[in-house]
């Protein structure tokens, strides 16, 4: 089965229906995905734990290769799997599991340059624990999914692909 990204397709994220599709140049829409969106709702500003709206594309992809669950601290695997016991021993932490794509800006002012840089805010469309809400926006900025949900984007969609997030 080949599950690359067709040619021209991109990535459509809408805060409010809490739904991310991978859509063809054409508009036709290849597979959606429930995700969570920022407890603060939609904003640009550094510090303000909202999700970034506008044009935007993937900088980088980590975690190729890596198991589901696979745990991620400053964008790097730790070596720990993510079971309901390491979540007790850490209530603190965000979870940033499975993959993670790291999103940058494209509108100067809007999401890339000084006070709101979505790349210099670290957001990221990445996997979270499965007993994570989807549908709710939950998160402190970036788009969480499901590990399964995240791992099968990542194998369809590469460095450059277009985001656009409304």
């Amino acid at each position: 089965m080949n599950t690359s990204c067709p040619s021209g397709a991109y990535i459509s994220i809408s805060i409010a229906k809490q739904l991310l599709e991978l859509r063809t140049a054409d508009d036709e829409v290849v597979r959606g995905y429930p995700v969570s969106t920022a407890f603060n709702g939609p904003g640009e500003h550094s510090g303000s734990g909202c999700t970034p709206r506008g044009e935007h594309y993937i900088r980088a992809r980590m975690g190729d290769g890596c198991p589901l669950n696979t745990v991620f601290r400053g964008r790097r695997p730790t070596g720990e799997v993510y079971s309901s016991e390491l979540a007790r021993a850490h209530p603190e932490r965000d979870w940033i599991l499975t993959r993670i794509l790291w999103l940058c800006g494209r509108e100067w002012g809007r999401n890339r340059g000084p006070g709101v840089d979505t790349f210099r805010r670290f957001i990221y469309i990445h996997g979270t624990p499965d007993t994570e809400p989807m549908g709710e926006a939950l998160s402190h900025g970036c788009i969480r999914m499901r590990n399964t949900d995240i791992a099968e984007l990542f194998e369809r969609v590469q460095a450059g692909t277009r985001v656009v997030i409304e």
